[in-house]
C-alpha cells in the first residue's frame, strides 16, 4: 500500500438473513467513515441494493467486478455473485450460509494477497455455513487455517481485553484440552498482541483458573495445580508479568480486571459472559496471532430483530476502527523494531 492511499477495509456480509447487512449500511451511511478508510463489501450490487431499499438507506454504492476498480471515497461493492437471492430475514437457511461463505472466502483470498489491508466480518450462522469447505466452529478457526498462525480469540475494548485458552469447545472437553503447550502458546499470543497490536510496553496479564476457586489447592479438581500454576510460574521466570490462576467467580465483580492489560479465561463463557456484561455493544472480537488483521462485532446474527431496522451498529463500527488502528500499530511496531543503525566498519 502506498503512503498516500487509505487503508482498504474488506467486509464479509455474514448471514444474509441476519443483521449484518443493516449494521454495514448504518456504519457507512456516515460519510465521515470514508475519511478513515476505503470500504469494500464482498457481496453483489443486486443484493446490497435490496438491503438499501428495504432499510430505506441513503447510502451510495460503487459496484465493481475487480479489486483494481476500487475507488477511494466510495463504498465499493465487489460482485462475488451476480444472481438474485431471496432474503428471508430471521430464518436459518442453508442457501444464506452458502453465500456467507462465498463472501468470506473471497474476502479472505483478497486479504492473503494484500488486495485489502484488513478484514471485518459480519456475523455468520455457525450451523447454516457448514459445508464441505467450511467445517469449523467459527471464523477464528477458519481464518487460522487459511492465514496460518497461532490464532487467539481476543475480545477487546479500550479498557478490557479478554483472551481464551479454549474457544468454541464443549464444556465437558475443556480441561483435557488445556495443556502446558496450549497455555504457553496462548499467553505468548496475548503478550505479543498487546505489544505489537495495542502498543502496551510491558503487558500485565491475569489468567483465570480452570475449576471453581482455581481448584482450591486441589480440593475441586487438580487441573490448576498440575497445569496452570507450574506453567505460569515458568513463564514468570522468563520475565513476563503473568499472574494467576485467579478464581473466576469474583475476579470481575471485584474490579480486579482493572489492574491488568488483559485477562486469559480458560473457556468461552468464563471470559465472554463478564466481557459482554460489562461492554456489550461496544466490544470487538479480534483474531490475534494471525499474519493479517481481522475483527468482528461482539454479537451474532440476531435473527430475532433481523430486517426490522433496530440493530445497533456501534460494535461493528468499532470493529472497523479497531482493525484500522491495529493495522497502523503493526506497521509502526515493524518500523520501530528494525535496527536503523548500520554496523560500523572495523578499524584496522
Amino acid at each position: 500500500m502506498k503512503k498516500d492511499e487509505q487503508i482498504r477495509v474488506g467486509i464479509s456480509v455474514g448471514d444474509l438473513n441476519g443483521i449484518g447487512s443493516e449494521i454495514i449500511l448504518k456504519t457507512f451511511e456516515d460519510s465521515r467513515m470514508l475519511e478513515f478508510c476505503t470500504p469494500i463489501i464482498f457481496a453483489s450490487i443486486k443484493t446490497m441494493s435490496f438491503f438499501k431499499k428495504h432499510f430505506e438507506s441513503g447510502i451510495n454504492f460503487h459496484g465493481i467486478n475487480d479489486l483494481n476498480q476500487v475507488i477511494e471515497g466510495k463504498v465499493n461493492v465487489l460482485n462475488v455473485w451476480k444472481e438474485n437471492i431471496e432474503i428471508a430475514f430471521g430464518q436459518e437457511d442453508l442457501k444464506a450460509g452458502e453465500y456467507a461463505l462465498k463472501s468470506l472466502a473471497s474476502a479472505t483470498e483478497a486479504l492473503k494477497v494484500d488486495a485489502i489491508d484488513v478484514l471485518v466480518t459480519a456475523p455468520i450462522n455457525k450451523l447454516t455455513i457448514q459445508s464441505e469447505n467450511f467445517k469449523f466452529p467459527g471464523h477464528t478457526n477458519y481464518l487460522a487455517k487459511e492465514l496460518g498462525g497461532n490464532s487467539l480469540m481476543f475480545m477487546v475494548t479500550d479498557n478490557l481485553k479478554v483472551g481464551l485458552l479454549t474457544d468454541h469447545v464443549p464444556v465437558k472437553d475443556v480441561a483435557q484440552q488445556i495443556t502446558v503447550k496450549l497455555v504457553e502458546e496462548k499467553v505468548q499470543a496475548v503478550y505479543d498482541s498487546l505489544v505489537k497490536d495495542f502498543r502496551v510496553n510491558k503487558p500485565k496479564v491475569a489468567v483465570l483458573g480452570i475449576n471453581p476457586h482455581a481448584g482450591d489447592n486441589g480440593v475441586i479438581g487438580d487441573d490448576d495445580e498440575k497445569i496452570l500454576k507450574p506453567t505460569l510460574q515458568k513463564i514468570r521466570e522468563k520475565g513476563k508479568l503473568v499472574y494467576g490462576p485467579y478464581s473466576a467467580d469474583s475476579f470481575f465483580g471485584s474490579k480486579n480486571y482493572l489492574n491488568f492489560d488483559a485477562i486469559i479465561a480458560s473457556y468461552h463463557d468464563q471470559g465472554l459472559i463478564p466481557f459482554k456484561t460489562i461492554t456489550f455493544g461496544e466490544g470487538v472480537n479480534y483474531t490475534a496471532g494471525l499474519s493479517k488483521v481481522r475483527t468482528s462485532p461482539d454479537h451474532g446474527t440476531a435473527f430475532e430483530i433481523a430486517g426490522k431496522g433496530t440493530a445497533d451498529e456501534t460494535s461493528f463500527k468499532t470493529a472497523v476502527f479497531t482493525a484500522i488502528q491495529v493495522f497502523k500499530n503493526r506497521k509502526e511496531y515493524k518500523k520501530l523494531s528494525k535496527n536503523p543503525l548500520k554496523r560500523a566498519p572495523r578499524k584496522i
